[in-house]
Parts: C-alpha cells; sequence; structure tokens
C-alpha cells in the first residue's frame, strides 16, 4: 500500500498546494491596486473583498463540519462556526447602504481571517483538529489576513 506524501507538518502535501494556491486571487488584487489604475481599483477592491469574506465563510463552515463530526462538540464551536458568515455580511453593510467602503471592511475580515487562528488553536488543543492542522492554518490565515489588510491600506 502506497502512503500518500505529506508536507512539513503531516499535511497531505496536495492540501498544502492547493491552500497556497488559494492565496493567488488576494495577491492578484493587490497586485492590480499596486498598479495604480483608476479603471480597476474599485475591481480590485471588490474581488479583495469578495474573496475574504468568501474565505472566512468557509472557515465557519470548515467549523461546523468538524464540529457535526466529533460525538459531543463544545457548545462554542457551535457559535465560532457561525460566527464567520455573519461578520462577512456585516461587512457588507456599508456598500448596501452607501457608506465608504471596501477599506474599513477589508480591515474587519483580515482582522478576523487571523483572529480564526484562536479557534483553530482550540480546535487542536480540544483533540477536534486533525494532526497538523496549525501547520496548515497558520500561513493560510496569516497569509490572506495580512495580505487583506495591505488592500485596505492600498
Amino acid at each position: 500500500m502506497m502512503t500518500k506524501p505529506a508536507a512539513p507538518g503531516g499535511i497531505p502535501r496536495i492540501a498544502a498546494l492547493l491552500g497556497l494556491s488559494g492565496l493567488l486571487p488576494q495577491f492578484g488584487a493587490v497586485a492590480l491596486l499596486l498598479g495604480n489604475d483608476p479603471a480597476s481599483r474599485f475591481s480590485a477592491l471588490a474581488v479583495a473583498y469578495a474573496y475574504a469574506a468568501l474565505i472566512l465563510s468557509f472557515l465557519g463552515g470548515l467549523w461546523w463540519g468538524l464540529a457535526a463530526r466529533t460525538e459531543a462538540a463544545p457548545r462554542w464551536l457551535w457559535f465560532a462556526s457561525v460566527a464567520p458568515s455573519l461578520i462577512a455580511l456585516v461587512t457588507a453593510w456599508p456598500w448596501m447602504v452607501g457608506l465608504r467602503w471596501p477599506g474599513p471592511s477589508l480591515v474587519v475580515l483580515g482582522i478576523s481571517l487571523i483572529g480564526a487562528l484562536l479557534v483553530d488553536r482550540a480546535l487542536v488543543r480540544a483533540g477536534i483538529a486533525p494532526p497538523g492542522w496549525m501547520a496548515l492554518r497558520v500561513p493560510l490565515s496569516l497569509g490572506l489576513g495580512v495580505v487583506t489588510l495591505a488592500a485596505a491600506a492600498l
């Protein structure tokens, strides 16, 4: 029987590669913003916002799935699982009512993506996350969070 190659930290190599490739859309948006082209500025900001909101919501779904497969998931995990989608929705509110957007919303999303590591760490401590979880989550959450904050600053 063949074993699956793993990246450092015990994560399957494909998960690490696909996870890291998931940072490319945000890097692309920041590259457009760095180009200082007024014609593409709003589109680049909108892509940066939408992608960060989508991934934050995805994390909540991922946590929900881990809770659902756990025999006795801690109550806090169910609440934590719903929070990312609600945060993403609330960050769309300024756009819906014509306030300044997406700069402040990008800041909230960037901080939330980085803050998601606290939930991930709690999942590891509770024995709910699989081995090597933080080896995958740290570079992805820090990477996307920091690049999202960079988009907000541009």
